[in-house]
């Protein structure tokens, strides 16, 4: 069985709930602060490993209190630490939780966003089947190093979440990726953007002219749509679930999504196992679930 390879962010989120966001000059008092391991890509790894999915974990980690935090966490979760430079900050997310749940970021990058061709040698693309990649990473600096990467390495099928800043990615970046036939894994806001349509329907199909690859919207409680093929499109029907906060359920969304491809699965009984995980991970507090979770064992 080939693998999957996932490089992106491991980081620390530090969670605040609040009845509503803050406006100028206000003085709110939080409900309670957390702090939890995050990071798109290391939340999607850990769907991964959960689901005994056969992967490549790629996430450079760096020194400082939260440095710390992520190095202990990997390790405790059982994940290798292939990269890691403590002379350099690891950096972390402030998540803002309202009382509907839903969740508003601030992150501060350190070295997890950051990428090095010379990270890659000791692995070898044609033992992937798969590849995940985050906009998160792309917009830095070095973000241009891991476009050409993937413009190089071609074996891999690109799974590709931009994320809400993606339609800003500088240069051509954005352009360069969609050229390498990426399956699309995006938000309704995102399709819009995205697509420039003003429909779901009519913005994936326009992704699709594009990339000629899935274009996968997620639409929260009502679950996904899927523009498959040119004669193939579909809604997938979302599970019902009482939000607590909608942190990493994009990113457990894909991690599903890709674990059920490799076991085997049709797309759309992919996305349906994803709709399932995603609608636990917004009725806990937090981006990972339990390792015993049954959703992993149903696939």
């Amino acid at each position: 069985m080939k693998k999957i390879l996932v490089v992106g962010s491991t980081c620390v989120d530090i969670i605040l709930k609040l009845d509503h966001l803050p406006v100028t000059g206000e003085d709110l008092h939080p409900k309670s602060q957390t702090m939890a391991l995050g990071g798109c890509a290391c939340n999607v790894a850990h769907v991964l490993l959960y689901s005994g999915s056969q992967f490549t974990f790629l996430s450079p980690v760096g020194g400082g209190i939260y440095g710390s935090f992520v190095k202990d966490a990997l390790t405790a979760h059982g994940f290798p630490i292939p990269v890691y430079l403590p002379e350099k900050e690891n950096g972390c997310c402030y998540c803002l939780v309202e009382a509907s749940g839903e969740r508003t970021f601030l992150s501060l990058h350190g070295v997890e966003y950051t990428f090095q061709k010379e990270w890659m040698e000791p692995y070898r693309m044609e033992d992937y089947a798969m590849a995940y990649l985050c906009g998160l990473e792309v917009e830095e600096p070095t973000g241009e190093a891991l476009v050409e990467y993937f413009e190089k390495e071609r074996g891999p099928q690109l799974f590709f979440a931009p994320g809400p800043r993606g339609i800003r990615l500088s240069g051509n970046r954005l352009n360069r990726i969609l050229a390498l036939s990426p399956v699309l894994h995006i938000n309704e806001q995102e399709a819009l953007e995205l697509g420039g349509r003003d429909s779901v329907a009519d913005s994936a199909a326009a992704l699709f002219q594009i990339t000629g690859s899935p274009v996968i919207v997620t639409l929260g409680e009502r679950g996904a749509y899927c523009h498959e093929s040119a004669e193939v499109s579909y809604s997938v029907p979302g599970i019902p679930s009482q939000v607590v906060d909608t942190i990493g359920a994009g990113d457990a969304h894909i991690g599903a999504v890709l674990a059920s491809l490799q076991k085997g699965k049709s797309l759309y009984d992919s996305i349906a196992a994803a709709n399932r995980v995603a609608a636990a991970v917004v009725s806990q507090e937090g981006a990972i679930l339990p390792e015993d979770s049954v959703l992993f064992r149903e696939g």
